[in-house]
C-alpha cells in the first residue's frame, strides 16, 4: 500500500472548500513538489495530509507502516520564530517533544541522533549558538534538522528556500535531494517551477484542472508547459 494516498479529496476551512477532486499517490522514497499558483491551496493541502485540519470530503490514507506522527514539517518560517531565544542544539532537540509524552528530558539516543541530524546539515559546528544569530540559509538548516528528529521517513516541506539567495537556494536544494537519496520520502511545496522539474520524481499541480504524474509527464504536458510560461512572463513584468 502507498505512503499515502487520497482520492476525491475535498480541503478547505470551516466546511468552506478551498480545492477538491484531488487525488494523488505517494510512494515510498518518493520525491513529490506540489507546485500552482499562490492562494490555490498548496499549504491547506499540507496541513490536511499533517492532519493539523481535517478534510472536508474524502479521506488520506496512510499505510506501509507511516503514520501521520512520523512526518516531519517544515513550515514557512514566521518573524517570529526567526528570532527564536535559544540554542541551534535546543531547536534541533525540540524536534523530539511529540515523542517524549510527559518525560522531561531528552534520552542519550536522542541527543545522539541530534548530533547526527545536524551533522547532516553541515551545523554540527553550530550547535552552542544562539538560533537567532544565524543567517537566513543556517536557521533552514537547524528546522531541517528538526524536521528530521521528529520523523526519519517523510518530511513536508512548506517553501523551504524561500527568502534565500541563490547559492543558498541550491545548497538547500542538494541537501534535500541528498536526504532523498538516503531514503528520505519528500513531499515539498515550491514555487521554484525548474527545481521542481530538476529534482523531484512526480509533480502534484494544483489549479482548476489537476495534473498528478511522474514529473516526465508533466514536462511534457500542455499544463506543465502553460504553467512554465505563465511563471516566466510574471518575472518578465
Amino acid at each position: 500500500m502507498s505512503y499515502i494516498s487520497a482520492k476525491d479529496l475535498s480541503i478547505g476551512y470551516d466546511g468552506k472548500p478551498v480545492l477538491g477532486e484531488i487525488h494523488f499517490q505517494v510512494e515510498k522514497g518518493n520525491y513529490l513538489c506540489v507546485v500552482g499558483e499562490n492562494g490555490s491551496g498548496k499549504t491547506t493541502l499540507m496541513k490536511t495530509i499533517l492532519g493539523l485540519i481535517p478534510p472536508i470530503n474524502g479521506r488520506i490514507l496512510y499505510g506501509d507502516g507511516l503514520k501521520k506522527n512520523q512526518i516531519g514539517y517544515l513550515p514557512q518560517q514566521t518573524e517570529l520564530q526567526k528570532d527564536f531565544p535559544a540554542s541551534v542544539e535546543e531547536v534541533v532537540l525540540s524536534g523530539f517533544q511529540g515523542k517524549m509524552g510527559l518525560r522531561p528530558f531528552y534520552k542519550k539516543e536522542e541527543k545522539k541522533q541530534a548530533d547526527l541530524n545536524m551533522e547532516r546539515m553541515h551545523i554540527g559546528g553550530l550547535k552552542h549558538k544562539s538560533y537567532r544569530e544565524l543567517s537566513g540559509g543556517q536557521k533552514q538548516r537547524v528546522l531541517l534538522a528538526r524536521a528530521l528528529c521528529a520523523a526519519n521517513d517523510m518530511l513536508v516541506l512548506d517553501e523551504p528556500v524561500t527568502g534565500l539567495d541563490p547559492k543558498v537556494t541550491l545548497e538547500m536544494y542538494d541537501l534535500i535531494a541528498d536526504l532523498n537519496h538516503l531514503g528520505i520520502t519528500i513531499i515539498m511545496i515550491s514555487h521554484d517551477l525548474d527545481a521542481a522539474m530538476k529534482y523531484s520524481s512526480h509533480i502534484l499541480h494544483i489549479d482548476k484542472k489537476l495534473f498528478f504524474g511522474p514529473t516526465r509527464d508533466y514536462q511534457s504536458s500542455k499544463q506543465g508547459n502553460d504553467f512554465l510560461q505563465t511563471l516566466k512572463e510574471e518575472e518578465d513584468d
